[in-house]
């Protein structure tokens, strides 16, 4: 990836005449069959992108209540779009009930906002990276068929989601309006994301980028970067996933560690402090940071992990050595 971007030729985005830029927009459309992309900073910036380009004012978004965009990105839909967020539960791997969906679409009421977009995730984050089948997407884009809303997709870990369901991206792109995915993550870019949708969507999405100030200017640099991310590893994911459900087992094993192991279908594990184990999640943290070994709180006594490609069977290791050794201090 250093390479690439070092030798990246490079244009003024802005104008459009990034060649590197271009190439990775196009690409990315390609592989999840829409027609147009647009690079972004991040994943928030691609889902507010989104949100803002598909819905205005007064308008409002139905959204799984534990999803990223409404759970993980500053209120941004509410704070810089004035789109009211309309949380429902969601279940065991973070679908919304497609009869609970239709039945929360607002009348036309001058009383009420005007229900305009439905917000989906998949990989779903809250759910332990839960993978989607396809035809949650399909339900869902029949109710909003009907009642003329966009959908859009967070996609931060589709190609996740994608190989752990066997399944090509598209049959899951296919059922909404746009997706964003990060380049970052399990890709392994050190900064991006790319939003895409239909040539007209992606058209008014480059104005509301310029709108919340992502319009960069040599950014081939960065964008080098995606391209190796997306020819080079999506096919290596299944390993990610391996070694999740690998730490996963072993915590399992572990007993000062509760865990779901059955959960873990792509590369993000979630795991708990049993009772027995008088330390919190933080006074853990801390003590495996003494041995260089770093981890992510998600709760005073909950933990979440996520593998890539720098994480392997050594690093699985190392980390369930730390954990057997301060739970059962």
């Amino acid at each position: 990836m250093r390479r690439a971007m070092a030798e990246a030729r490079v244009g003024d985005d802005v104008y459009g005449e990034d060649p590197t830029v271009n190439a990775l927009e196009a690409l990315a459309a390609e592989k999840v069959g829409m027609e147009a992309g647009l690079f972004v900073a991040s994943g928030t910036m691609g889902n507010l992108v989104a949100i803002l380009t598909h819905a205005g004012r007064g308008e409002e978004a139905i959204v799984g209540a534990d999803a990223h965009t409404i759970s993980w990105e500053a209120g941004g839909m509410a704070v810089l779009g004035g789109i009211v967020p309309h949380p429902l539960p969601t279940d065991e791997i973070g679908r919304m009930d497609v009869a609970a969906l239709a039945a929360a679409i607002r009348p036309e009421d001058t009383h009420l906002p005007r229900t305009r977009l439905v917000l989906l995730e998949n990989s779903y984050g809250a759910k332990y990276g839960a993978p989607i089948p396809p035809d949650y997407f399909e339900a869902v884009a029949g109710v909003a068929g009907e009642h003329d809303l966009a959908l859009h997709l967070d996609g931060a870990r589709l190609f996740n989601a994608a190989t752990a369901l066997d399944v090509a991206p598209a049959a899951i792109t296919q059922h909404v309006d746009s997706v964003s995915f990060c380049l970052s993550k399990g890709l392994c870019a050190p900064v991006g994301s790319v939003l895409c949708g239909s040539q007209p969507f992606i058209h008014e999405a480059r104005r509301t980028r310029k709108v919340v100030g992502g319009g960069m200017r040599q950014a081939g640099i960065l964008a080098a970067a995606g391209i190796v991310a997306l020819e080079e590893m999506v096919p290596r994911l299944g390993e990610d996933h391996a070694n999740a459900q690998r730490l996963a087992q072993g915590l399992a094993e572990l007993p000062g560690i509760v865990i779901e192991p059955e959960r873990v279908q792509t590369n993000i594990v979630f795991f708990e402090l049993a009772d027995s184990v008088r330390l919190d999640a933080e006074a853990v943290v801390t003590r495996l940071q003494a041995d260089n070994i770093w981890l992510g709180t998600s709760g005073p006594r909950r933990f979440r992990a996520v593998t890539h490609c720098w994480v392997g069977d050594r690093e699985v290791d190392q980390l369930l050595e730390g954990l057997r050794r301060i739970t059962s201090g």
